[in-house]
């Protein structure tokens, strides 16, 4: 039975704040918790959006990027291993090892409609926004012979009104994370692309 909805809204401790896994034991944890090579990438993408985000967009300093990153790079390190249970089992590990709750909270926020867990911060909304829009320019890019050279967002937009073309991606997510953040969706399907591309 799926447990997903999270059934709470606070996550962490606060005395935990600036706590953060460094990025070789985050890649520890996936090389553990995720096998599955296409599932680590899109996860990589992920945090590297987030950490481009980051620092182009909000003015970050370097710690406040890598929360942005870690939050990208473990969101699903759950998925594979406990799909029933992902993101509760992520969220309990990072709280038993004491990490910084926004980071917490920021990956219990993925996905409001699924864990019962609404956006708060920046970063939350971020992660919304670009975790279901990464994967569907993804798919985009992999059914090219050029793959990412070339991708137009009116390319992508495109794919996007046509329901068949990666079914398995909310199209409502996508709308209602975008409308959160006060951002042109072909902004940020620009911004996408533009550093993803370098990830593999």
């Amino acid at each position: 039975m799926s447990t997903r909805n999270l059934g709470r809204s606070t996550f962490g401790d606060p005395k935990n704040a600036g706590n953060l896994l460094t990025l070789e034991e985050a890649g520890i944890l996936l090389n553990e918790w995720v096998p599955n090579e296409k599932l680590r990438l899109h996860m990589k993408q992920v945090a590297a959006n987030m950490k481009a985000w980051a620092i182009e967009k909000e003015g970050a300093d370097e710690p406040t990027a890598l929360k942005w990153e870690l939050a990208g790079l473990l969101h699903d390190a759950d998925w594979e291993k406990y799909p029933d249970d992902h993101c509760r089992v992520i969220v309990e590990e990072l709280e038993r090892r004491n990490i910084d709750p926004e980071v917490i909270h920021c990956i219990a926020s993925h996905g409001p409609s699924v864990f019962g867990v609404e956006p708060v911060s920046k970063m939350d909304k971020m992660i919304y926004a670009i975790d279901e829009l990464s994967g569907f320019i993804h798919a985009a890019a992999l059914i090219r012979p050029t793959l990412y050279e070339g991708l137009e967002v009116k390319s992508v937009l495109k794919r996007l009104k046509t329901p068949s073309f990666a079914a398995q991606v909310s199209r409502e997510d996508i709308q209602d994370a975008v409308s959160r953040i006060d951002i042109p969706l072909e902004e940020l399907i620009q911004f996408i692309i533009d550093h993803q591309k370098k990830i593999s």
